[in-house]
């Protein structure tokens, strides 16, 4: 049996080369690799899921620049220790070596203050920040230092990676490699690692150490048997939040209160974030109700504004409600559907021209070549409707909001079918 680190621990890179992933911003000739190869790296956050490279991207980045590297967690970390960091930073200044190099996991956690701290010596090049969050820094990070670092956007690992990341483990890996490991099929691993690769390690290690001998053969059967037997040590990170948390968005998608509060009821007990939770719903409210109910995203979002205020304990009461509510609520992912249907229109047909009626037109000259001509302003027309086209010509008389079957959408359908006829005859 392995001892020791763990894999992920073990098969950590150390340089851009051994990286594996992220292509798009560590390949050669991506902008960051340019940054890091030219020393000229800006303070950074990298936003991506777990188990993706964040923090070891951090460290290679340090290694690689041969910079002094302090590490914080935004969870048990505060203001003190950001300062003592700062401090020391502006003390090796003094003799010359380089600004340190700042890494602060779950930087989404800091709250505004300790992120405040921070403001100075990013600024003045004192330190280099890099932050790793899984959540929309856009939400999380205040806006004045947001503006002083560049967003990188880590994304799930593919197949592809995974696989090379299990090749290269039982090649290199020192206990590994004196095994006969055949892995006749790779499903189970795959799908339980969910494009995490410390998930997929953990798991891997896991299956090997049970199987046990020198010569192993791992089929899906054997990766479910033994992850569902050993879950506790197969889950040494704590991945088992997300799959907590996809169990509680699905609970309420699927208009079970019952469920959803019980999951809700976890992730209180599992001390989770409240906001994390809060946020959620607020995404929940809009991607699987929507128009179904356009009420349930002012429950989401007040609900969100009021545990932001108030905090535990008394925050699971509101929390409780609105997730009730939400899981009782009609059910419509047309919102949803829509607005990636049209994403991907944007992408397949490009940047189509804005036809001539629909451009604003504030100069003379604009006028003259058309700008403007023949728009028809909707208010000046019976029921402040007018029938003409606002989309591109080649993408006229297309559909992408497909209104659910309910109530409040099917109103919506005979609305637009009575203003339109057949262009909105669903």
């Amino acid at each position: 049996m392995s001892n020791g680190a763990p894999l992920a621990e073990r098969m950590r890179p150390t340089s851009l080369d051994n990286y594996i992933g992220q292509k798009h911003i560590v390949g050669q000739g991506a902008i960051m690799r340019n940054a890091i190869e030219s020393n000229l790296l800006p303070s950074i956050i990298l936003w991506g899921p777990p188990g993706v490279g964040k923090t070891t991207l951090a460290n290679i980045i340090a290694h690689q620049l041969k910079r002094p590297f302090y590490a914080l967690s935004a969870i048990n970390s505060g203001v003190k220790d950001i300062r003592d960091v700062i401090d020391k930073a502006k003390s090796n200044g003094l003799f010359g070596q380089s600004n340190p190099i700042l890494f602060i996991d779950e930087i989404h956690r800091f709250s505004k203050s300790q992120q405040d701290s921070l403001l100075g010596a990013v600024e003045k090049g004192t330190i280099t920040l890099i932050g790793a969050t899984t959540e929309n820094p856009s939400f999380e990070v205040i806006s004045a230092l947001l503006s002083r670092c560049q967003i990188y956007i880590l994304k799930h690992l593919e197949k592809s990676d995974l696989l090379e990341m299990l090749e290269l483990a039982m090649k290199t890996d020192s206990f590994l490699k004196t095994k006969n490991i055949t892995i006749l099929e790779n499903e189970s691993l795959l799908r339980l690692s969910g494009g995490d690769g410390r998930k997929l390690l953990n798991v891997f290690e896991l299956v090997v150490n049970v199987i046990g001998g020198d010569t192993i053969v791992i089929t899906n059967e054997q990766v479910t048997k033994i992850v569902q037997q050993n879950i506790s040590s197969y889950d040494k990170s704590g991945e088992n939040h997300y799959d907590i948390i996809s169990a509680f968005i699905k609970s309420i998608r699927g208009s079970d209160p019952n469920a959803a509060v019980y999951w809700l009821a976890r992730m209180i007990e599992g001390g989770e974030d409240p906001l994390f939770i809060a946020r959620r719903l607020v995404i929940l409210a809009s991607e699987d109700i929507g128009n179904a109910n356009p009420t349930a995203l002012v429950i989401a979002n007040n609900c969100f504004q009021a545990v932001n205020v108030i905090g535990f304990p008394e925050s699971r009461i509101i929390l409780s409600q609105a997730v009730t509510y939400l899981a009782a609520s009609a059910k419509s992912n047309a919102a949803y559907m829509a607005i990636n249907a049209a994403i991907e229109a944007v992408k397949t047909n490009g940047d189509l021209p804005v036809p001539l009626h629909l451009r604003n037109a504030p100069t003379k000259l604009m006028k003259e070549i058309g700008y403007g001509a023949d728009y028809k302003y909707s208010h000046s027309y019976t029921n402040n409707f007018s029938k003409q086209e606002y989309l591109p010509d080649d993408l006229a008389g297309s559909k992408f909001y497909d209104p659910g079957n309910n109530a409040r959408e099917n109103e919506m359908k005979e609305y637009l079918k009575k203003l339109w006829g057949d262009k909105y005859n669903y």
